[in-house]
């Protein structure tokens, strides 16, 4: 070979630098496309999936038993959607441990739209620090669809109690540290978080009895061995009706059509104070985002139905609809205000 050649052969090629750049920015170029093809598909599958959903029968899990409040709610939301879609919704209901038993039942199902949960202030705000393993996260294990509204509890003393306003139930408290007694429908519900956060506002001491529900606690306190408790406005309007029981304030932000007279704490004394229950609806995280639009779209024209309307003002609900960003929001500001009230109580269940 002559020297010439050789040096030719070692000598560098500045093309082969630019060819290579070349080949890189092609594979590059090719790794796009398919990246957005994919993407695309993905993008296409569901929206495909959304204008075939629903095409068969969605579950709404409802983590109480029959009868009670989340209950009334779920149904009639469900049975007006079942409408709005064309196809059939049924509520299941899987009490158990403060609800965290059917929430987290839900956090664990397939996320295709056909298994949603009534979210309510019990399960997404105060179980996941009332309960050392609820075995869900509100914030990471769901898709929120939309906030449905919300229902305030009242303040009920039995008719013999000296206090006749917040302010002289308070004066009455602070004048008998520990004297005072008000019951719930158990440790670590929302009626004995109440309670405390309650107590907490007002500066003064009260003495938590805990009974196996509403329906005994309030019983007692008909009968006057309590003298005080916080409990649904549906469980108590007829009797502050009919003078068995006095309702000092309601724990919402604005007066119910229930007891249109009983002020709210704020009006009765205590200045931002709010301990309304809320409601939603969410699925499992990851479930498409055209499905939890669609599901919006018609949880929303449901609460706009006269019907609907009517039924939730008898249940004490006030309507408040918004989008699922609006009940991302709203979640995380609950489960943060409660899980600080629960820590504060001391209560902690296994």
């Amino acid at each position: 070979m002559r020297t010439s050649d050789l040096s030719a052969t070692m000598r560098p090629n500045k093309n082969d630098g630019l060819s290579g750049g070349l080949a890189k920015m092609r594979s590059l170029s090719a790794s796009l496309c398919i990246v957005a093809l994919v993407l695309g598909l993905c993008c296409g599958l569901d929206r495909a999936r959304a204008q075939a959903y629903p095409n068969r029968t969605i579950t709404v899990v409802v983590p109480f038993a029959p009868g009670g409040s989340t209950s009334i709610v779920g149904r009639v939301i469900a049975d007006k959607m079942s409408q709005l879609l064309g196809q059939s919704i049924v509520i299941d209901h899987r009490p158990g441990a403060g609800g965290t038993v059917g929430t987290k039942a839900v956090a664990k199902s397939d996320p295709d739209g056909y298994t949603l949960l009534l979210g309510y202030t019990g399960t997404l705000a105060i179980g996941p620090s009332l309960y050392k393993n609820p075995g869900y996260d509100p914030r990471r294990d769901f898709a929120p669809i939309g906030m449905i509204g919300n229902a305030p509890a009242s303040l009920v003393v039995h008719p013999s109690f000296p206090a006749k306003t917040v302010t002289e139930l308070i004066a009455y408290a602070k004048a008998h540290p520990g004297k005072v007694n008000f019951g719930s429908a158990g440790a670590g519900t929302v009626s004995h978080i109440t309670g405390e956060y309650f107590a907490r506002t007002a500066g003064i001491t009260l003495v938590h009895i805990p009974y196996k529900g509403t329906g005994p606690a309030l019983s007692d306190l008909l009968g006057g061995h309590i003298p005080m408790a916080f409990a649904p406005i549906p469980s108590t309007h007829a009797n502050v009706s009919a003078g068995l029981l006095r309702a000092l304030a309601v724990t919402g932000t604005t007066r119910t059509s229930l007891l249109p007279d009983v002020p709210t704490m704020p009006e009765a004394g205590l200045p931002g104070f709010e301990a309304a229950l809320y409601y939603g609806l969410v699925a499992p995280a990851g479930t498409p985002r055209p499905v939890i639009d669609k599901l919006n779209r018609e949880l929303r024209a449901a609460l706009a139905s006269e019907e609907v309307k009517k039924h939730l003002a008898l249940d004490g609900t006030e309507i408040t609809p918004g989008t699922p960003e609006d009940y991302a929001a709203f979640i995380d500001k609950d489960e943060r205000k409660w899980s600080e009230l629960v820590k504060a109580s001391g209560v902690e269940q296994e």
